[in-house]
C-alpha cells in the first residue's frame, strides 16, 4: 500500500508531461497550418492582382509619351473651339518645328494631330488630281522643280580621231508657288456649349468638304492667281507640232464628239512610252457615262470595271480617274486627258493647318477661319496629252 502511494504521484507526473508534449505538437501542426494557409492565400491575391494588372493593361494600354502629348493637344484644341481658352495650347510642350509655331501671333493654332488627319484622308479620298498627281511637303513658300528638257550629246568616234565637244543639256526650273486655301464656318455658342457635340468631328468634315472641292477645281483649271495653276490653263498645240511649255492634244475629227474610238487608242499612243506605264486617263461622269459605251471593231467594250471594290474602271487597259471638274463633252473641249500624272502635275502643300477663333465678327456665332498652304503646277509637259473634241 505504501509502495502504491509512493509511486502515484510519480505516475501522474509522466502523465501530464506527455500531455504537455502532446499539446505542444498540436500547437505546432497547427501554427504551421496557419502559416501553410496564409502563404497560400498570399499567393493567391499576388496571381488576383497579375491577371488584374493585365485585364487593365489589355482595356486600356499604357500611351506612349507621343501619344499622351496628342491627347494633351487634343483636349486643348477642343477647349479652344469651345469657349477660347488657348491656357492648354500656350503650355503645351512641342517638339517638332510645326507644332512649334503654334500660337494666336501666328495666324491661328494648329489643328490637334486627329482633326489633322481626318482632314487629310477626305483630301485624299475625295476624286481630285491628288489620287495620281506627285504630291510633295515643303515647309518654304514654294517649291522648285528642275527639268531635263533636252539630251546629252553624243557620237561616235575612233581610237585615234580627234575628240569633239557634245552638246550640254538644258534644265529648266518650274517654280510652284503655295498658295492660301481657307474656309470659314461658323456656329452658335450654346452648340458649342454642349457637351455632347462633337465639335471636333464636325469642324474637320465642314473643313475637308471645303478644301477638297476647291482644291480638285483648282489642279484642273486654276488661273495660278492666288490658287494652284490647273493643268488645262496651259497653252495647248497639236502633238504632231509639240514642243516644251504646251500640252499636246489629239483631234476627234468631229466639233463636240466621237466619230469613232480611233481617237482614244490614239491619244494613248501620243503619249511616250516612258510615260504609258504609270499613265491615268481623267475625265468627269458625263463624258465616262459617254466613253464607256464605245466598242472596238469587233464589238468588245473599250471600257471595263474593277475587278474588286475600290478598284479603279479600266479604258484600253489604263485605270480611269473621274474628276467632276473636267469639261463635257463639248465643241474645242479638252474633255479626256491622258498621262503620267506622277511625273506631269506637283501638288506642294504644307503639312500643318491651322484654326483662328473669332466670336466676336459674327455674334451670336462663333467663326472658325482656317487655312492651309497648297500649290499645283504642271512638272512636265511631255507627261500628258488632251483629247479636243474638233475636227482638226
Amino acid at each position: 500500500m505504501a509502495e502504491t502511494e509512493a509511486t502515484a504521484p510519480e505516475g501522474r507526473s509522466a502523465s501530464a508531461h506527455q500531455a504537455m508534449r502532446a499539446m505542444a505538437r498540436f500547437t505546432s501542426e497547427i501554427k504551421r497550418f496557419r502559416d501553410d494557409i496564409h502563404n497560400k492565400m498570399q499567393q493567391q491575391e499576388e496571381r488576383l492582382t497579375m491577371l488584374d494588372r493585365k485585364s487593365i493593361a489589355g482595356a486600356r494600354p499604357v500611351l506612349s509619351a507621343a501619344a499622351e502629348t496628342d491627347l494633351s493637344h487634343k483636349a486643348a484644341f477642343g477647349a479652344y473651339l469651345r469657349n477660347g481658352d488657348d491656357d492648354g495650347l500656350r503650355g503645351l510642350e512641342t517638339e517638332s518645328k510645326a507644332l512649334s509655331s503654334a500660337v494666336a501671333g501666328d495666324g491661328g493654332y494648329l489643328v490637334d494631330p486627329q482633326t489633322s488627319e481626318t482632314v487629310q484622308s477626305v483630301l485624299h479620298s475625295t476624286a481630285s488630281l491628288r489620287q495620281v498627281a506627285n504630291v510633295v511637303r515643303v515647309e518654304a513658300t514654294s517649291y522648285d522643280v528642275l527639268i531635263d528638257t533636252t539630251d546629252v550629246g553624243a557620237g561616235w568616234s575612233s581610237e585615234t580621231g580627234a575628240q569633239t565637244e557634245t552638246g550640254t543639256p538644258q534644265l529648266d526650273r518650274i517654280v510652284i508657288p503655295l498658295h492660301e486655301l481657307s474656309a470659314l464656318p461658323k456656329a452658335s455658342q450654346r452648340l458649342l456649349d454642349d457637351a455632347a457635340f462633337d465639335i471636333e468631328s464636325w469642324l474637320a468634315g465642314r473643313i475637308a468638304d471645303k478644301f477638297a472641292r476647291a482644291e480638285a477645281a483648282a489642279f484642273v483649271t486654276g488661273d495660278g492667281a492666288d490658287k494652284p495653276t490647273g493643268f488645262l490653263t496651259h497653252p495647248t498645240v497639236d502633238d504632231t507640232i509639240w514642243e516644251w511649255g504646251n500640252l499636246g492634244y489629239v483631234p476627234t475629227g468631229a466639233a463636240g464628239a466621237f466619230q469613232d474610238a480611233d481617237p482614244l487608242v490614239e491619244l494613248v499612243y501620243a503619249l511616250g512610252a516612258q510615260y504609258r506605264a504609270g499613265a491615268s486617263f481623267v475625265m468627269n461622269s458625263k463624258t465616262a457615262g459617254t466613253v464607256r459605251k464605245m466598242k472596238d471593231g469587233d464589238g468588245r467594250f473599250l471600257w471595263s470595271d474593277g475587278l474588286a471594290a475600290g478598284e479603279p474602271a479600266r479604258l484600253l487597259g489604263y485605270p480611269v480617274l473621274i474628276a467632276e471638274d473636267m469639261p463635257d463633252i463639248a465643241a474645242d473641249s479638252f474633255a479626256v486627258a491622258f498621262g503620267d500624272f506622277g511625273q506631269g502635275y506637283t501638288i506642294a502643300e504644307r503639312p500643318d493647318l491651322r484654326i483662328l477663333r473669332d466670336p466676336f465678327s459674327a455674334k451670336p456665332h462663333v467663326l472658325f477661319y482656317a487655312t492651309k498652304r497648297v500649290g499645283g503646277d504642271v512638272s512636265d509637259f511631255a507627261a500628258i496629252k488632251l483629247l479636243k473634241f474638233a475636227a482638226e
